[in-house]
């Protein structure tokens, strides 16, 4: 069994490599003009929106782990550049159901045969996905859903990620050090989130959970999960049917308010990231539907997530810090969350960040577009070499698609005014200010105690400098090896000269092998010192941003 596993995930393995070799020779000749040697060429934005096309083709071919995959690093631009991230965001998780025969022999090995638990049972299904697909059944005269996991999609599931384990060591010679590391945790992550999504007991968990959190909330929802008819490979929910949240037009012949949905919707996530602490990680179109008396339904909790405290702080201290249009704050904020690096230019981020908040507003200067901020941060996020923590690059997704959602409900909507609102009303807003007074109070306490004991160490110091007794001790950080750099170099330069000299001295003397091998040796020298140069230490510039930059994008 073994052995045939490893068959399948070697063949599997040729396939996935036939697809992606063209990307990576592309890849290789990056760095070296001529594959093996020469020097590295220029990466247009038209080229990697090109490579990100045929990236999207080839994940669309191989099937539902890399839809998967691709879905996943459509959250990641720590990984990718922003052009790879905006195609692969158009990644929809719909493939053809799979016959209605293999469907019915898993529900028949979870449950037992289909007619002893549904009374009607319609065997064409509704909606088909990359790792299920969905039925409509009745029990009891009660309509339900009945999602069942794709048939043999297990097997095939693991044959790919053993591909993706075997792959990483090859892609991990294209990509940065920083981003290396990344990419491996993202293959970690991938394997379990994967895993998780394909158990529909957890599934079920979260939804139940989840519906707990709004069962007093007459704007929400959920559907109720019916556990005597559902296993870790079927889920069977009570049905519920509605209007597609972005058919605007079907939604106003309905006589419901946009604005109020975008708003209810907004507010539904704001309520899961901030106050309960596990959230629907999927709010695409599909997966978003408004009943006849304007209730918004969440279908698919395959994809869910949770946050934890300290990031929820984070979370309302970014918003806050966006609606006060506070750019160090904003700043302080990442880095505690882990998105931004502490070691970053905050200099150039806190420029980007202006630009991101100024050519957000509208006419109205108190209107900002989050997407449009999110967009900004996550592209700079690329420039630098930073890690994105996984369940935090889900809620950057969820507030990207989210912002998506509403604006196109209502094109004028107001992400970060109703963000202020809702912080406002749940008291984050006065927690904020007292957290403020609070710190500024010891800070005035710590000064005031400053002032006490600075004039007598003052005074000592003085003294020692009127003595000739006092003594500073420097220490110099060269994270870069600058020293070391300098040091090769000049010692590669002596070499070189002596090499030179020596060379000279025996051809003189007319001793010509050994003022061969002296040349030859003087030649591998200056290749050594020439390479020097040549090598790259780190971000070699700092990276622009314009405005037009970001209206261009902004354009897209």
């Amino acid at each position: 069994m073994v052995t045939l596993a490893f068959l399948r995930a070697y063949r599997r393995f040729v396939v996935v490599a036939w697809h992606f070799l063209p990307l990576l020779v592309s890849y290789a000749r990056d760095r070296n003009r001529f594959l093996f040697f020469g020097s590295s060429r220029r990466v247009t934005s038209e080229m990697r929106i090109e490579r990100a096309n045929t990236l999207l083709e080839s994940l669309l071919t191989l099937g539902p782990t890399f839809i998967k995959l691709g879905q996943l690093l459509s959250t990641r631009p720590d990984i990718l550049p922003p052009e790879y991230v905006d195609e692969l965001s158009k990644l929809q998780d719909e493939v053809p159901p799979a016959p209605w025969a293999d469907a019915e022999q898993v529900i028949e090995a979870e449950l037992g045969p289909v007619e002893d638990h549904f009374d009607e049972f319609d065997t064409e299904a509704i909606s088909g996905a990359s790792l299920g697909q969905v039925y409509a059944a009745q029990i009891d005269g009660e309509r339900v859903a009945v999602k069942v996991r794709r048939p043999g999609i297990e097997e095939l599931v693991e044959a790919d990620l053993r591909v993706i384990r075997w792959s990483l060591p090859l892609l991990m010679r294209f990509i940065g050090q920083a981003r290396a590391f990344s990419l491996e945790n993202l293959a970690d992550e991938f394997g379990r989130t994967i895993r998780e999504e394909m158990d529909y007991g957890r599934e079920a968990s979260m939804l139940t959970e989840i519906r707990e959190n709004f069962a007093d909330d007459p704007d929400i929802a959920i559907p109720r999960v019916i556990t005597s008819r559902s296993g870790s490979r079927v889920l069977t929910m009570e049905y519920l049917g509605g209007t597609k949240i972005n058919r605007v037009d079907e939604l106003d012949e309905e006589g419901l308010d946009r604005h109020e949905l975008a708003e209810t919707l907004q507010r539904a996530y704001l309520q899961m990231i901030i106050q309960d602490g596990v959230f629907h990680a999927d709010p695409h179109p599909g997966n978003l539907a408004v009943t006849d008396d304007g209730r918004i339904i969440f279908y698919d909790f395959g994809m869910s997530g949770r946050v934890d405290e300290f990031i929820q702080r984070k979370i309302v201290d970014f918003y806050i810090a966006v609606a006060n249009q506070d750019i160090e704050g904003i700043l302080d904020a990442l880095i505690e969350m882990g998105t931004l690096s502490p070691e970053a230019d905050r200099v150039t981020m806190g420029k980007v960040m202006e630009l991101a908040i100024e050519d957000a507003r509208g006419e109205d200067i108190e209107t900002y577009r989050v997407q449009q901020i999110v967009s900004q941060v996550e592209d700079t996020i690329y420039e630098f070499p930073l890690r994105l923590p996984s369940n935090l690059a889900l809620v950057l997704r969820v507030a990207t698609v989210v912002e998506g959602v509403c604006v196109t409900l209502d094109p004028g909507f107001d992400f970060i005014a109703v963000a202020t609102e809702y912080l406002t009303e749940e008291g984050y807003r006065e927690e904020s200010i007292k957290k403020y007074v609070s710190e500024t109070g010891d800070q005035l306490q710590a000064s005031a105690q400053s002032l006490v004991r600075t004039p007598p160490k003052l005074e000592r110091a003085l003294d020692r400098i009127d003595r000739d007794d006092l003594y500073a001790r420097v220490s110099i950080e060269d994270n870069n090896d600058v020293f070391d750099l300098l040091a090769k170099r000049l010692i590669y330069g002596i070499l070189l000269a002596f090499g030179g000299l020596t060379t000279a001295v025996l051809y003189a003397a007319e001793q010509f092998p050994a003022a061969a091998v002296a040349g030859v040796i003087s030649l591998f020298i200056t290749l050594l010192l020439y390479r020097s140069f040549r090598k790259r230490r780190g971000i070699r510039a700092t990276p622009q941003f314009t405005r037009q930059n970001l209206r261009e994008r902004g354009g897209e």
